[in-house]
């Protein structure tokens, strides 16, 4: 018997509440309140995404001695030439306007100077100090004041409710609405709007190594996918270098240990004590992200190795007390590991960490499907092959922000909602049904293999015969799903089935990773071909576009547009500083 559907309408519907999702709440109910505002997500408000666990802080360019022009280069030149330069621009600029509206209006506390300004503190990949931050709690910092903000605004909310589907409307025009999980009660919800927001976030979980909690699954991205909509430079996985290691035995292992350790001064050593960062790059441990995890995970793959097979970071020579004072959280949560970060050594391996890749937007958010939005990690291009440390919450905030203007603005000149197509409708709903007709039976297994698959063939270094075997691996596991069930015997809070719904999930967005990953025949930023390994011409460079048809996923190419500076040019004059150090000089 198929179940029933519960229908409810509202004009704005946000999926997600995360930065981009909340920031997104806020301006639309600002800019139009006489439209209704509904926020909807998997867990509960201000407890969900991973904006809440961003430690390291905020890129924002408001040292007179910098500039929106140097956080831009660095954002151009740390993403390889491939980041969509209007979007960068538009990250840059508008990143100004949205500090000082975190503090003035959002009610964020961060850290100071003592002459009253914001401390900026150094992170990798930039030409200037210009992070700013609330101690190494930055993220907690951010959701708890939106969330307050959120809770005290006449804003619909629809917690624990899983988005499990697009619905477009009956003529296909347009996007009629999602399709809901009420996971308290396991029953079926249709939300119809007029404008819809994806920001689910990102979160590659499906590494053994990974920083999001578990519970992120990129559900948004494998519902586009569904819809036929284009996403962006999926190959590029970032790998954050310093993930806490401590076994297999503890859901620590692979929570981040932020960049600012490195930024403050901190060293790598690997298992026969030796500093190695300076082997691989003139900029050791201040190389960009995709530079130290391949160090590290060379120094790994030729033995010399912590004890549960890392390496380690090093902080004791700034100091114990001024690392326990400057690192608090990080410090607490390495000895609640066992591990002595101000004073000893702490093991660390590359973690997953974000995706810079996503659906393909406008600089307004919109996509190609009208009222379908898309902000934060879901939306690829502001960062190419590579995200800048601090630029990840700077995007969700920036584009939510905008992402609810705009829907706003929208939905104000819409007369009425769309009616679904029930067809479509009706297939997400036997999708998300499927895993009760076969014998229950072990999804964690499952998911287990595909990590291993993630990290052994598709992950910081790789080439085609590990893409290749990868994806065969991934083609296995998707048909192994099938005869993997669960118990449909009560569906309210039924996490195995969740489990199940998440590693489909999860199994989609990797076939994409890997499969753009096998058509990038170069190196660039966080994809690395150990059978590529020169760049290419970054005058002809060019970004990948994955689309799901009827034989299975298609990649193509696509130019980059240098819209706004070429390969060879900068937007700085001649005579200002182009590395960290004349900059700090």
């Amino acid at each position: 018997m198929k179940p029933i559907i519960e229908r409810h309408d509202t004009d704005i519907l946000i999926l997600g509440t995360g930065g981009a999702g909340l920031f997104a709440a806020l301006h639309a109910q600002k800019a139009a309140p006489d439209q209704k505002v509904t926020i909807a997500v998997k867990g509960l408000i201000g407890k969900s995404g991973c904006t809440r666990m961003v430690q390291g802080g905020y890129n924002v360019a408001l040292n007179p001695q910098d500039s929106v022009e140097r956080h831009f280069m660095d954002t151009i030149i740390g993403g390889k030439w491939l980041p969509d330069q209007d979007m960068a621009w538009k990250l840059v600029t508008e990143a100004v306007t949205r500090i000082h509206e975190l503090e003035n209006e959002i009610g964020c506390f961060f850290d100071r100077n003592p002459d009253g300004t914001l401390h900026q503190k150094a992170f990798a990949g930039q030409t200037f100090d210009r992070t700013a931050h609330k101690g190494d709690l930055t993220g907690i910092e951010i959701i708890s004041r939106l969330m307050e903000q959120v809770l005290s605004r006449p804003i619909e909310k629809l917690q624990e409710h899983r988005a499990i589907g697009l619905i477009p409307s009956r003529d296909g025009s347009a996007l009629a609405g999602v399709l809901f999980i009420d996971m308290r009660r396991g029953t079926f919800r249709l939300v119809r709007a007029k404008t819809v927001l994806m920001a689910t976030g990102g979160g590659p979980t499906m590494y053994k190594y990974h920083t999001p909690s578990g519970d992120k699954s990129m559900d948004g991205l494998s519902m586009a996918l569904r819809r036929g909509l284009g996403l962006r430079d999926m190959e590029m996985v970032q790998f954050h270098p310093t993930g806490l290691m401590a076994g297999d035995e503890t859901k620590m292992t692979g929570t981040v240990l932020e960049e600012g350790l490195r930024g403050a001064g901190g060293h790598l050593i690997n298992g026969k004590n030796e500093r190695f960062m300076f082997n691989y790059d003139d900029a050791g441990e201040r190389a960009t992200r995709d530079i130290v995890s391949r160090a590290i995970y060379e120094e790994m793959r030729q033995g010399r190795t912590s004890p549960y097979g890392g390496v380690y970071i090093s902080m004791a020579h700034l100091g114990p007390e001024n690392v326990a004072k400057k690192f608090q959280g990080m410090v607490k949560r390495c000895a609640d590991s066992g591990f002595d970060l101000a004073a000893g050594l702490v093991e660390v391996v590359p973690t997953a960490h974000y995706l810079m890749g996503g659906v393909v937007v406008d600089v307004e958010t919109r996509t190609s499907l009208a009222g379908l939005y898309v902000a934060g990690e879901d939306a690829g291009g502001a960062h190419g092959s590579n995200r800048l440390g601090g630029n990840g919450v700077a995007n969700s905030t920036v584009y939510g922000g905008i992402a609810g203007d705009v829907m706003a603005a929208d939905a104000q000149k819409m007369a009425a909602l769309h009616d679904p197509d029930e067809t479509i409708l009706d297939q997400e709903l036997e999708r998300a049904i499927i895993p009760f007709s076969a014998k229950p039976g072990n999804v964690q297994e499952l998911r287990v293999r595909l990590m291993d698959a993630m990290w052994d063939d598709v992950g910081v270094m790789r080439d085609a015969a590990g893409l290749k075997r990868g994806i065969e691996k991934i083609a296995s596991l998707k048909s192994d799903m099938e005869n993997v069930g669960v118990s449909g015997d009560n569906l309210a809070f039924n996490l195995s089935w969740h489990d199940w719904l998440s590693l489909q999930s999860l199994i989609d967005t990797s076939e994409v990773i890997a499969k753009a990953g096998l058509s990038r025949e170069n190196s660039r930023g966080a994809h690395f071909r150990e059978d590529f390994p020169d760049a290419g011409s970054l005058e002809d460079s060019y970004f990948t576009i994955a689309t799901s048809v009827d034989k299975g996923i298609e990649v193509n190419r696509e130019a980059v547009k240098f819209t706004i500076v070429k390969p060879g040019e900068s937007l700085l004059g001649a005579d200002e500083a182009e590395t960290l150090v004349e900059a700090a000089q």
